[in-house]
């Protein structure tokens, strides 16, 4: 989950490094770099492109595409850091569907870590007078439809190859953002060709080690892995985009890390006894 969490943290540094292009592009880009290397491999491996869980695949890729989508508009509207932050909703929604839909329990004392991360969340940057609303709801709607990518890919289980479920969510995300790009094209020049084309290789590790963490693992502990990405991409906004953070902010990562670990160390019991 860590590395997934690396090459995600370095995507949203392209994202919002490359402000001049549209989101339905970006998404573009992202999906279809990531099938130059999806479907050699499915073909190297002698799998199946279409997979077994055809339906849930496809809830997946469309639930995931929409997910990326109002993220990217998000990074547009607000500062990359406020809006990783504010995405991270998604253990909270995550949990909430794993008891839905996958039956996992989740014990008390496990709410109250949850509830003591996201309090760190909402310490950081709930008290930002610039904060756009509209962005905000993209961010939190983001995270929602995150939470249930974890659980649906928890539904797929190992019936389906980590492979063909990033290929599936490649294909729907290629085909939906080059229909949205029609009217916003911005026909790329230069080394940005090169750096759009990157930026469907580390969409392609994060989404990769990601499946991978999602199948070996339960919700509660691949969910809050998620808060990993925050301090790394809070720290490319302050260096890369002039971002800054009061005494408020280090105090909600404060809050947020004790949450992560506490909840890391109780499951870690829990699976010894």
């Amino acid at each position: 989950m860590i590395f997934s969490m690396l090459a995600f943290a370095a995507m949203n540094f392209v994202v919002k490094y490359l402000d001049d292009y549209s989101a339905w592009q970006i998404a573009f880009f992202r999906a279809a770099g990531t099938l130059f290397i999806t479907i050699p491999l499915i073909i190297r491996k002698r799998i199946s492109i279409w997979g077994n869980e055809k339906k849930l695949l496809i809830t997946r890729a469309i639930v995931g595409t929409t997910s990326l989508l109002l993220y990217f508009l998000a990074i547009k509207i607000m500062p990359l850091g406020t809006c990783v932050t504010f995405r991270y909703m998604s253990p909270i929604f995550a949990a909430l569907f794993a008891l839905w839909i996958l039956r996992e329990k989740i014990m008390h004392v496990q709410w109250l870590f949850f509830l003591t991360s996201m309090f760190g969340v909402v310490l950081i940057k709930g008290f930002d007078p610039s904060l756009s609303m509209l962005g905000l709801t993209f961010a939190i709607v983001s995270g929602a439809l995150s939470g249930l990518v974890v659980v649906i890919i928890r539904k797929i289980g190992d019936r389906d190859d980590p492979i063909v479920i990033v290929n599936y969510f490649m294909m729907v995300c290629t085909i939906v953002g080059l229909i949205g790009s029609f009217n916003t094209w911005l026909q790329p020049v230069g080394i940005d060709w090169i750096i759009l084309g990157f930026l469907g290789f580390l969409g392609f590790l994060g989404q990769y080690f990601m499946t991978i963490a999602a199948q070996m693992e339960t919700i509660d502990i691949v969910a809050p892995m998620k808060y990993i990405e925050i301090p790394f991409t809070i720290l490319i906004g302050m260096t890369f985009f002039g971002e800054t953070y009061g005494w408020i902010s280090v105090i909600g990562f404060i809050f947020i890390i004790t949450g992560l670990i506490a909840n890391v160390i109780y499951k870690s019991k829990l699976a010894k006894i």
